[in-house]
């Protein structure tokens, strides 16, 4: 397995220094990078020693490093997974061919925007997230989130060297824009809405890496099929740190949960008011930002019905995710019925693609409402939790625009504007929310609106001082 030299300026495990050309662009880009980190990364922390983890392997098994350092001295590197020796394309009208290991000429616009695209989701997030710290409910959530900013930031690095190295001047150029745009910057916004949206809570940071980083997961999942081989194996080494950022929204949620339903037993009533009035987040609430950020998300993946997925699908660029577990790679001749306003339709299956991958994402979403709900049945209560319809809120596909309540039937305008505050977060609802968002820092103690973790980092105590602060 492929380990990675840090005596490098550039981490890596691509042979950069046998590339003088590549070395030089990427130590060119290196400084912009960490200018961006100081203006636009976790604000007031930069001299703070954060217990990190580090790659030092490609390999899923004993991959990384732990240890205190500041971030601005993070060595963040470009680490592919290890080649597979002789891979063939996986899926499409080139199915059975060897992978690429350079873009074809015909592809390479439409492989660079679905670069950039990823790309641009990185830092995005890194600048939703960077007033967070001032508010950490805990010193172990503190350090989660530091944990997730700096593999952020290692993932943009991950996108601008297959920019730099297989894009020439148009690949450069992108990578300098990747630091330009900013998240809900009027004139240079990000690409996507949902990395425009303000995060001011702690409770958005758990429902965005809970539903949009498995989003993030899904997309990965698709580049790791991808013919173009670089990206591949750049995607797969990225999946391997993703699935903390999951883990910190579904932990999240769930210590919510359990914090809601102790002050629920403490006061004998889930009178939603009540509830607030004890410091803890009412379950109705919570699920307006579940509401919220889920159909976000679901944005993500694009319209129902595409001609891009399909050229894409079909010219090997983007496969399904775990493409190997379906019968048919090719899709020339299935269709799928989708549910459009106008009634249902029947489209080729590789138009539908989107879709295909949105179902598979709901699928996963609801393993932590049954979590969460199995919680909440056992305090004996008989609220639950649920994933509002995909066609609720959306803004992209047949359903943009349509007034749909969260059950996915279509309603009166007026009815829904009316009724839309009942569904996702008011103006009222954040504002309580922000109004828990307390500053703790003393190791081991939490905010009164969320029950500890289970256990700690890497076997460490739930009260190491995960993030030194002095």
């Amino acid at each position: 397995m492929s380990s990675i030299d840090y005596a490098e300026k550039i981490p890596n495990n691509v042979n950069l220094q046998n590339d003088r050309t590549l070395q030089r662009a990427l130590e060119h880009w290196q400084p912009r990078f960490l200018q961006w980190w100081h203006e636009m990364g976790p604000t007031d922390f930069e001299s703070a020693n954060v217990y990190l983890r580090t790659a030092v392997s490609v390999d899923a098994q004993g991959w990384a490093h732990y240890g205190a350092l500041k971030m601005p001295d993070y060595r963040w590197g470009i680490f592919l997974a290890d080649p597979v020796t002789d891979r063939k394309i996986g899926f499409g009208d080139q199915m059975g061919q060897p992978v690429w290991q350079q873009v074809p000429g015909e592809y390479r616009s439409t492989l660079r925007r679905l670069i950039v695209t990823q790309g641009d989701t990185e830092p995005a997030s890194v600048e939703q997230q960077r007033m967070l710290g001032h508010t950490c409910p805990s010193i172990y959530d503190l350090r989660n989130l530091f944990q997730i900013n700096v593999e952020e930031g290692r993932h943009l690095w991950a996108m601008v060297y297959l920019l730099h190295a297989y894009f020439g001047r148009d690949g450069r150029e992108e990578a300098e824009e990747l630091l330009a745009r900013h998240s809900g910057d009027q004139n240079k916004p990000r690409i996507l809405t949902t990395f425009n949206e303000p995060m001011l809570d702690w409770l958005s940071l758990f429902c965005f890496t809970y539903f949009t980083d498995r989003d993030g997961k899904y997309q990965l999942k698709s580049f790791a099929e991808s013919a173009f081989d670089p990206l591949s194996r750049t995607c797969r080494f990225m999946l391997t740190e993703e699935a903390h950022h999951m883990f910190v929204g579904e932990t999240g949620i769930s210590r919510v949960v359990k914090r809601t339903l102790e002050v629920t037993k403490e006061i004998g009533t889930d009178d939603p008011a009540r509830v607030r009035a004890h410091g803890a987040i009412d379950l109705p609430t919570l699920q307006k930002y579940l509401n919220f950020w889920c159909s976000s998300s679901l944005d993500l993946f694009g319209s129902e019905i595409s001609s891009n997925s399909a050229a894409n699908f079909a010219s090997g660029m983007k496969g399904r995710p775990d493409e190997s577990t379906y019968d048919d790679h090719v899709l020339r001749d299935k269709t799928m019925k989708l549910a459009t306003p106008e009634g249902e339709q029947e489209v080729p299956m590789l138009n539908a693609l989107n879709e295909v991958m949105r179902e598979s994402y709901l699928k996963d979403c609801e393993i932590g409402l049954k979590r969460w709900n199995r919680m909440i049945e056992r305090a004996g209560h008989e609220f639950r939790l649920t994933l509002p319809s995909s066609r609720f809120r959306r803004s992209i596909g047949p359903w943009a625009g349509v007034p749909v309540d969260t059950h996915g039937k279509m309603i009166d305008r007026a009815e829904y504007e009316r009724r839309l505050e009942d569904w996702i977060p008011s103006e009222r609802d954040r504002a309580f929310v922000a109004s828990l968002m307390k500053k703790v820092i003393e190791p081991g103690k939490m905010a009164g609106w969320i029950a500890p973790p289970e256990r700690g980092i890497n076997n460490l105590a739930i009260e190491h001082e995960y993030v030194d602060l002095h």
